[in-house]
């Protein structure tokens, strides 16, 4: 059975050049699967040029109508969308994202099968591909710059001027880190690790949380927090990690502990409803409330970490929370904390993020399409039908699709 494939042209503004596919990785796709054939829509901003498929002797063209599957990163704009496709791409709309209703809407009308990324998942429910790597490395690194920065430390440059991940790394080569520097770095994802991948190239030492809670250090130092260690069972009883994903409710946050040591906080933790915040806007006016940088990579706006009161921006990516009067500030400004909240941070990355995408998208999906899905990955992440219904795991957005929650 041959499918066609195409990989699509990012439309959606501000421009994103990453890509499922690079053309080497593509190439082994079409190695390993003779019965696929892949076509490359032409594309001005994608960080490899159409003449790089080229080359290795893809099709490159400005019309894909004819083929069956659609492979993009970012949402598709509506008018954009062909009828009667299957469609992989980051909808936002899972979580009933309002600014995403229309699009939803529109893929049932035009009978597309939307498969999302994020529903790419194992049995279990963990992801199976995604950025989180390269948005934790980022992050981090956008951590460092801002602290350099503002204490007038050393200068990294933009990580979207640098070429990839190796260049990220020789420049932080280059920098010397304050002595006593405390760092703490929530979760355990691929996002947590991408975070940890920086902080270990630096040579900062990882210690347990019982000596970073309670000991001075003249080295910088970091401590890796799970959920259990941050947050903590209302009625004394010992947490599970697991019954605290399924339902949060009955817990509430032992962040503060932390907040007393801590200079620089990375938040690389996922954050699902219900979960107590880590901290509050009150806990911040806390005399004892030590951290005075945060890098929020999974930046919950108004949420869990109550110095992230908006996303930033790779052109500006720093700004201040001032905790007493509960309002931005410059991010240099005196007693202000210092926030690094870019919502797109693989984006400066696109080379090397391209590149591990479309790594995991050729282990775990390409095959679904030949083995006749013999792990379900294709069922469990598809959300809509080719006769313009929501599939059954995805019956809950009905109510957003008919406009009926906010």
């Amino acid at each position: 059975m041959s499918i066609k494939f195409a990989i699509i042209k990012e439309r959606k503004s501000p421009p994103d050049r990453r890509v499922v596919f690079s053309p080497e990785k593509l190439a082994e796709a079409r190695a390993q699967f003779p019965e696929a054939e892949f076509i490359v829509e032409s594309s001005d901003i994608r960080v490899f040029p159409d003449a790089a498929y080229k080359v290795l002797g893809f099709k490159v063209t400005d019309d894909v109508s004819d083929c069956d599957v659609m492979i993009g990163v970012k949402e598709v704009p509506i008018d954009n969308l062909i009828p009667n496709k299957k469609y992989f791409y980051f909808s936002h709309t899972i979580k009933k994202q309002p600014y995403n209703r229309k699009l939803l809407k529109a893929m049932l009308e035009k009978q597309i099968e939307m498969f999302d990324h994020e529903t790419i998942v194992k049995k279990s429910g963990a992801r199976l591909i995604g950025f989180g790597r390269y948005a934790g490395l980022v992050g981090a690194y956008n951590g460092f710059r801002a602290l350099g920065l503002r204490d007038g430390l050393f200068q990294l440059p933009k990580v979207e001027t640098l070429a990839d991940l190796d260049e990220v790394k020789t420049e932080l080569d280059k920098i010397t880190l304050p002595e006593n520097l405390k760092i703490l770095l929530t979760g355990t994802g691929k996002v947590a690790y991408g975070a940890k991948e920086i902080l270990d190239h630096l040579k900062i030492k990882e210690v347990s949380d019982a000596l970073y809670l309670t000991s001075t250090f003249t080295e910088p130092v970091y401590v890796m927090a799970d959920v259990m260690e941050y947050a903590k069972r209302q009625d004394g009883k010992v947490g599970d990690k697991y019954e605290f994903y399924k339902n949060p409710i009955g817990y509430e946050s032992n962040f503060m502990p932390y907040a007393k040591e801590t200079d620089f906080f990375i938040a690389g933790h996922f954050y699902g409803n219900n979960a107590p915040y880590l901290f509050t806007r009150a806990d911040a006016k806390h005399p004892d409330f030590n951290i005075n940088l945060v890098a929020d990579i999974s930046c919950d706006i108004d949420g869990p970490v109550a110095s992230t009161i908006r996303s930033s921006t790779i052109a500006d990516p720093f700004y201040g929370y001032d905790p007493q009067t509960e309002k931005e500030v410059a991010f240099d400004a005196k007693n202000a904390i210092t926030v690094m909240a870019v919502d797109n941070l693989p984006c400066e990355l696109p080379k090397d993020a391209s590149e591990g995408f479309g790594e995991m998208f050729l282990e775990h999906v390409i095959p679904a399409f030949f083995n006749n899905d013999e792990r379900g990955i294709l069922k469990r992440a598809q959300m809509t039908d080719h006769k313009g219904a929501l599939t059954e795991r995805f019956t809950y957005l009905q109510d957003y699709v008919d406009g009926k929650t906010v």
